[in-house]
């Protein structure tokens, strides 16, 4: 039993990687609007460790919109595999522009033109015109990198609070919930 919340996801998480068989890294990102709303939908995990939990999105985007409102997250785990769930909750920022452009550059292209393509979450009124828009950035960035967007980047949620729970028989499951504490955690558990 480890007391450190990010060496036991990190433990859980390795075993996920090995036993998912699509997306170990996806997770549910939880916000909220101004006027209460919540809102959930998958992202992907690209960096993790004491600072916090990093993913990537249009800065545009309904969910981005969200965050400048009220920048506080949930994310939740779920390994069906593995009967395992990590909920963590917490403020979020932004990431530097530095180590949004490391993780851009790392994309495939045609993920790097996507973005530049997209309205992320605004309407579109055919399947075509995305399509087109995607064709016009292939020509416009032909023959060299394409950088990344500038309303495009990455948010770092830092937890507050990790709970860990664990499948057991008969609904008898195992939760435990890490606090933070100043600079450290306090451990306890919860009642299935």
């Amino acid at each position: 039993m480890t007391t450190d919340p990010f060496a036991l996801f990190d433990t859980w998480y390795a075993e996920a990687r090995q036993s998912e068989p699509n997306d170990s890294n996806a997770m549910a990102l939880a916000t909220v609007d101004a006027a209460g709303q919540p809102s959930v939908r998958m992202v992907l995990l690209k960096g993790h460790g004491p600072g916090g939990f990093v993913f990537y999105t249009n800065r545009e985007s309904r969910k981005a919109g969200e965050l400048a409102a009220v920048p506080k997250a949930a994310l939740l785990f779920h390994w069906k595999s593995l009967r395992r769930q990590i909920r963590i909750e917490g403020a979020v920022s932004l990431v530097t522009d530095a180590e949004s452009d490391a993780y851009f550059a790392t994309r495939h292209r045609d993920s790097q033109l996507g973005a530049w393509a997209s309205d992320q979450s605004r309407p579109l009124d055919a399947r075509e015109t995305f399509e087109a828009r995607f064709e016009e950035m292939k020509v416009r960035f032909e023959g060299g990198d394409v950088p990344r967007p500038p309303h495009w980047g990455g948010y770092r949620v830092t937890p507050s609070v990790i709970e860990f729970w664990h499948d057991r028989a008969h609904r008898l499951h195992e939760r435990r919930l890490f606090t933070r504490t100043g600079t450290g955690w306090s451990e306890g558990l919860l009642y299935p």
